[in-house]
């Protein structure tokens, strides 16, 4: 529950997100999701279960609404580098998953003496460090100033490019959980346990190598209908890799699996302020998020369903590898060069 709960809210929060921008403007409302985000991150360290999946609650909500802000901000303030300007937030988010891992165990643990609860609420202090920077910077935004109650929130369900970037982003972030979650279970079935930590690294590791490697060209690459048909191809192989790849393969496989979603994921992320109309962004983003984080929800649940129900371990591996192919197939559709219309 508390790995589903934030890509839950992350669905749910989203259009609540947009409303948000569309009233307050995008740099106010990265500021409060950023608040959110660390008054939530330092409930989780109270003892209680209940506060603990409340806590977890507000978390993702925090997050969730600050998704459809950062297209605007990124053309706001970095106008001539869209796609630089996405490829480095990206990369605080991919970098951040993985170091604060790291350093929970290797840090902050031993600092606050072992007690989890007190090395979750350490990790809010940067939070509201960022959201006070955030909130000065909102004092003096172009973007604040143009937002106002009548600009349109709701997304616009009958725009096919919502539904695109909304499946494609849906099938990477579909993929990327439903592997990390299954992956030790499988590997286990599979008598194959030592393989469980390599993998694991490999899957997570390679998220941040391909957003290293992206900074450069995520501008170029973001705008080529093939880079999304050829990445989802190469994904629904990778998953097939993990399945049934022998040995030490599949830690080559899983590595490929995180570089190729972090790689789409940044990609995708650069499309709404390349494509959208100033006061669309929002609304856009935040069907786009909506629909994808649904798809991360849904699919793993039902993968999880068709392995009880098959008794057949591989059999977990279907859904993910056929979003990668269902992912290329949408973006043979997807005009990245012009207004999806």
């Amino acid at each position: 529950m508390l790995t589903a709960l934030p890509s839950l809210m992350f669905a749910l929060a989203a259009v609540p997100g947009s409303v948000l921008i569309a009233r307050f403007g995008p740099v106010r409302t990265l500021a409060l999701g950023l608040f959110l985000t660390a008054v939530a991150s330092a409930l989780r360290g109270a003892h209680g279960v209940a506060l603990l999946y409340g806590a977890t609650i507000l978390m993702g909500a925090g997050i969730s609404v600050m998704q459809p802000a950062l297209p605007g901000i990124v053309r706001d303030w970095m106008p001539e580098q869209v796609g630089f300007g996405t490829a480095v937030y990206s990369n605080g988010l991919l970098s951040g998953q993985f170091l604060v891992v790291w350093l929970t165990g290797l840090l902050v643990m031993p600092l606050m003496a072992g007690r989890w609860g007190l090395a979750l609420a350490a990790w809010a202090i940067p939070v509201f460090i960022t959201s006070l920077l955030v909130t000065t910077r909102a004092s003096r935004s172009r973007v604040v100033a143009e937002a106002g109650p009548r600009v349109a929130w709701w997304p616009d369900w009958k725009d096919p490019l919502v539904w695109r970037l909304g499946f494609i982003l849906g099938g990477v972030n579909a993929t990327y959980f439903a592997t990390n979650f299954f992956l030790p279970d499988y590997l286990h079935y599979t008598n194959r346990p030592e393989l469980i930590v390599k993998s694991l690294t490999a899957l997570n590791f390679c998220t941040l190598l391909s957003s290293v490697l992206l900074l450069a060209l995520t501008g170029r690459l973001s705008r080529l209908r093939g880079s999304y048909v050829v990445c989802g191809l190469l994904q629904a192989a990778a998953v097939l890799g993990v399945a049934f790849a022998p040995g030490q393969w599949v830690v080559a496989a899983s590595g490929l699996v995180g570089f190729l979603t972090a790689s789409l994921l940044i990609l995708i992320l650069a499309l709404p302020p390349a494509l959208a109309a100033h006061d669309d962004m929002h609304r856009l983003s935040a069907g786009m998020f909506t629909i994808s984080y649904s798809c991360a929800v849904v699919v793993p649940i039902l993968s999880g369903l068709l392995w009880d129900v098959t008794q057949m371990p591989v059999s977990v591996f279907l859904l993910p590898g056929m979003s990668g192919l269902a992912m290329a197939a949408i973006a043979l559709g997807l005009r990245v060069g012009e207004r999806d219309r």
